[in-house]
Order: C-alpha cells, then structure tokens, then sequence
C-alpha cells in the first residue's frame, strides 16, 4: 500500500520524505486546491528525493477554478506538462471534464504528448487522472474512458467531500478497474481513518496532505498577501499514516464503524489531485 503525499514547497518535501513517504505530489497552492508548479520547484524537490529513491508525480493545473478548460487552458497544460517532463518528473497528474463527463478529446490530445515518455530513472512516465474526476455524474463509467485514455492511476474521494464517505463509490471504482490501472484514495485521510477507509474500498493506494493548521502573521493577512491559517506538512503525520497502510486494512473496525468513518476529520485534503 504505497502512500503519496501531497506538497507545495520544499519544506513539504523534506517532511514527507522524514516520515516515509513512498512519492511525492508536487502542487502549488494547495489552498485553491493545487496549481501546476514552477519548473524550479520540481528541480529542487528531484533534488532532495532522488538520492532516496522516492518519486515525485507533478500536478498539472493550469487554473483555479473548474476542469472545463477552453483550448487556451488545455495548450498551456500540454506546454506545462512538457516542461516538468523536461524537468525530470516521474508522473503527470491532470484532469480535464466537459458537460458532466471527461473531457475526451482535450485529455486524449494531452495524453498523446507523453505516452511512451521515459524519465530520467529510465521508467515510463506515469499519467495520473485527478479528482476531477469527482465532480462528473458517474464516476465508476468513468473509469472505462480514463484507462482507455490512458491513465494508469485515478486519484479520487469517491465523488465526496472526503473518502471515509466515498469509500463505497471507490471499492465500485476498483472493481471497474480491475486491475487496469490503480485507484488512490484521497480527501480527509488522516491517521486513526486509513486503516478502515482501506478496508471499505479496497484502494491501491493512499494520498494524504499529512499537514497541521498554522497561525498566519496579521499584517500579512490584513496586506492580502495570505489567509488566515495555511496548512504544513507535518514529518510526524506522515510517519503515523505510513506505520498504519504497513498494518494494513482494519477490517473488524471497518465493519463496526463505516459509518463514522470521518469523525476524526471530517473535510478534504485541501488538494484536487487526492
């Protein structure tokens, strides 16, 4: 059971990597739900992960806001994904919808651009499809379009506010999967959850932010510059998430407690990708 976590900054990296992480998502502004990152963050996270191994897949979200892109959108994201390939990535994580579905055609022309890519360890470049995949009207059809389009991992919540509540919409997930490609659950994975969220959906894979709320400077707030909280990733929660996927699925608890699941945290993570 591989778990990623999700990050913004170097710091981000360097806790994910202190508890254990098996790869990092790298994003920026995490607060709007992940934005692509510079080049240059990529370049300094490969730094700090690649002498222990551990992969880094790169969000690829030209925007805030929705996934029904225009051309405008879907060209910088075909030219953002070529630049954090170029970069060294190992994986790309992207996620385009249109009128309630995936968007085909604009994925499929984004696809086509890094199928077969190598990266630098010599692995095939790995497409990751993101929680945009929760917002459309049957998330378990879509699946079919997404391995047919390429993706060999969905990143998803289940189509809910976080995964203790998707969970069965993910275990319908990985059953249309089929081993096809992989499903990881994210949105609200925290310790003290994993281990029964895993069991009620039967993921190959988690995705946490792993992070704690932090005081912002009021100045700062009152210039504009930041909210008034911002979330950091936490070695700590890291290292509990990763000593509970190895303990593996708790299924007595899973059966005695679905339905509260969430009650240790109720909201999302705060990336898309998850």
């Amino acid at each position: 059971m591989k778990l990623e976590i999700c990050v913004e900054d170097l710091a981000g990296v360097a806790a994910a990597l202190e508890g254990g992480a098996d790869r990092i998502e790298l994003c920026s502004a995490l607060a709007l739900g992940g934005v692509t990152p510079s080049t240059q963050l990529l370049v300094a996270a490969l730094d700090l992960c690649r002498p222990r191994q551990v992969p880094v897949h790169v969000m690829v979200r030209p925007r805030a806001g929705d996934f029904d892109y225009g051309e405008s959108d879907l060209e910088l994201a075909r030219s953002e994904g070529e630049a954090l390939a170029g970069a060294g990535a190992d994986g790309l994580v992207f996620g385009a919808t249109r009128n309630g579905g995936l968007d085909a055609a604009g994925l499929r022309r984004w696809t086509e651009r890094f199928h077969g890519r190598m990266t630098p360890s010599s692995s095939a470049l790995e497409l990751s499809l993101h929680r945009a995949i929760d917002t459309l009207d049957d998330l378990v059809a879509a699946v079919d379009e997404a391995v047919g389009l390429g993706f060999g991992r969905i990143l998803s919540s289940g189509g809910a506010s976080n995964a203790a509540v998707g969970a069965p919409t993910l275990a319908r997930m990985v059953e249309r999967a089929g081993g096809r490609c992989r499903i990881a659950a994210g949105a609200g994975i925290v310790p003290g959850n994993v281990r029964q969220i895993i069991a009620a959906s039967r993921v190959d894979e988690v995705h946490s932010s792993a992070s704690t709320v932090v005081g912002t400077e009021a100045r700062l707030v009152s210039l504009g510059f930041a909210g008034e909280t911002r979330k950091i990733t936490a070695a700590s929660l890291v290292r509990a998430l990763k000593d509970e996927t190895i303990q593996g699925p708790d299924v007595t608890s899973c059966e005695r407690n679905t339905p509260n699941l969430s009650t240790r945290d109720g909201s999302g993570d705060e990336s898309i990708s998850q």
